[in-house]
């Protein structure tokens, strides 16, 4: 690595002592300001949201947080083991030929908040909605293979396909909602209606969502706090219970230290990139990506900036995952190459390669951002940072109006998400692949994978396809982050998920002072800072 490059770095890694005193500021400024309001009450438990959700209809969101909320609110047909494997939920299956697959409901999860039972025909409503093109939903490009849906009992689903396909039954987890408020056309983004572990309460504005858990009627608290030095500092002030993620990592080591604090850590598979609108003259050229690729230095950002929180990304999913490809070689740090590659593209010194990076407001995205900023400048490579608040900057990332962007998937499970973001057939609205690639070649291996009844021959075309990915670049693969959970130290019981999920609410607990013991009341007392 250059001098320069990490004397960057190191002026966006905050020393301890600077950590220390911002917090410390903060702190007081906060204390000034709320030390004679009424500490929240410790019925609630309440969970810091770096951003709201933006979609309580499961049918429609497609966002990271939307996601792991409807998870909470919604019940799947079919959920997943730590090693990506379908699994029942609401129900189990059988494959009665190539085509048909049958789904029995078990009991789990068969009343809906309104009180009406879970039956066979709100499945069937439920997917219908979604593969009825009237109603562009996001998900139906990856269930168009769907050909008919029956109900032959109020406890049984038939499938039937218009093709065979081995994987079907992981397709099937989107959250069912009641059939007969699809038919009147409820509006379940601002009320949700499902069958999950929580039920909706209110959402009082874009800032506080309320949920309560159904088994004991503990309510929960979503509050929408952007600022990742505000989150800590809530949750030193006792005015948030707990948060998971989008917190740089010199908050997340001093937490770590603080009596007062949990902190757990989880290996996580959601997989950061950079994504290129193709149909831009300047990054839809394959050597411009290229040279991107060969001039950040992923190694280094994640050894000082992210704090060795992260593993090098070559693929969408890691090589533990089944499809994934254990020896597929990443990219190698060389300012050189990309210079090269610059200039056969046609850039130098007179003519240089400018470009827009769009990303969101959040201060560590940004540091990101001025870090590969930085490294790009090395290679001759003048970008133009943009940032913006989270809904405008989805916003545009799903309209198209970008030409560089970065952002991460999140609890991805299941290979046809190789069609739903890089087919040109799903092109949005009919799907995720938002730069418009377009790539025959690609094409073909997606649907061969998906052709192949044999899982082996499947796993291998599916290798193929992501050298071939990796070597075309429509997205540059960065690294896969760990989750973070971080907790008051009287809460307990939460398990963090692989791919980040919220479901670990379902058991968490805050412990009272009658069960709490003596060594935890003193070392709870501490001051969060000396």
């Amino acid at each position: 690595m250059k001098p320069l490059t990490k004397s960057i770095i190191s002026q966006f890694k905050p020393s301890h002592f600077q950590t220390r005193a911002i917090l410390f500021c903060w702190l007081a400024i906060l204390s000034l300001a709320f030390g004679c309001t009424e500490p929240p009450p410790t019925s609630v438990l309440r969970f810091g949201l770096a951003q709201a959700p933006d979609n309580l209809d499961p049918r429609f969101a497609t966002d990271a947080t939307s996601s792991r909320i409807n998870r909470l609110l919604y019940a799947s047909l079919v959920d997943f083991d730590d090693a990506a494997h379908p699994i029942p939920s609401l129900a189990d299956w059988e494959q009665r030929s190539p085509t048909h697959y049958r789904f029995v409901l078990r009991k789990r999860y068969r009343t809906f908040h309104d009180n009406t039972t879970l039956k066979a025909q709100d499945v069937k409503s439920t997917y219908d909605f979604i593969l009825n093109p009237k109603h562009a939903s996001p998900h139906r490009a990856t269930l168009s293979l769907i050909k008919r849906i029956e109900t032959p009992t109020d406890d049984t689903v038939d499938f039937f396909l218009h093709k065979p396909d081995a994987l079907f039954p992981s397709h099937l987890v989107i959250g069912i909602l009641p059939g007969n408020l699809i038919q009147k056309n409820h509006v379940f983004p601002e009320h949700p209606i499902g069958s999950g572990p929580f039920s909706f309460v209110n959402w009082l504005d874009d800032t506080r969502l309320q949920l309560r858990r159904q088994r004991d009627g503990q309510l929960f608290e979503f509050l929408r706090i952007p600022n990742p030095t505000v989150r800590t500092l809530k949750l030193l002030a006792g005015e948030i219970d707990m948060m998971q993620n989008d917190l740089p990592p010199e908050l997340v080591s001093y937490l770590a230290r603080n009596p007062k604090v949990r902190v757990q850590r989880e290996r996580g598979s959601n997989f950061a990139y950079l994504g290129f609108n193709m149909e831009d003259p300047i990054v839809g050229q394959e050597n411009v990506r290229k040279a991107i690729f060969h001039a950040i230095d992923r190694e280094s950002i994640i050894r000082f900036v992210l704090g060795g929180g992260a593993a090098p990304a070559n693929a969408l999913f890691p090589p533990q995952h089944w499809v994934g490809h254990p020896s597929l070689s990443g990219s190698e740090y060389n300012p050189e190459l990309a210079r090269s590659l610059l200039q056969e593209a046609g850039f130098n010194t007179n003519n240089p390669t400018r470009l827009i990076y769009k990303t969101s407001s959040d201060p560590f995205r940004l540091r990101l951002a001025t870090i590969i900023q930085d490294q790009l400048s090395q290679v001759g490579i003048h970008l133009t940072i943009e940032s913006h608040d989270w809904g405008t900057f989805y916003g545009d990332i799903k309209a198209g109006r970008f030409q560089m962007y970065s952002l991460a998937w999140v609890g991805v499970k299941t290979p046809d998400i190789f069609h739903y973001i890089f087919h040109s057939d799903s092109i949005p609205p009919h799907g995720a692949n938002r730069g418009r690639f377009v790539n025959p070649h690609i094409d073909d291996l997606i649907e061969r994978a998906e052709a192949t009844q044999d899982l082996g021959e499947k796993r291998q075309t599916y290798r193929r396809l992501q050298v071939l990915l990796l070597q075309t670049l429509p997205y540059i693969p960065l690294w896969y982050e760990d989750h973070v959970f971080v907790a008051s130290s009287t809460v307990e019981g939460y398990h963090v998920a692989p791919d980040g999920n919220y479901d670990g609410l379902q058991h968490i607990e805050r412990r009272t002072l009658n069960n709490m013991s003596h060594a935890t009341l003193i070392s709870s007392s501490q001051p969060p800072i000396e």
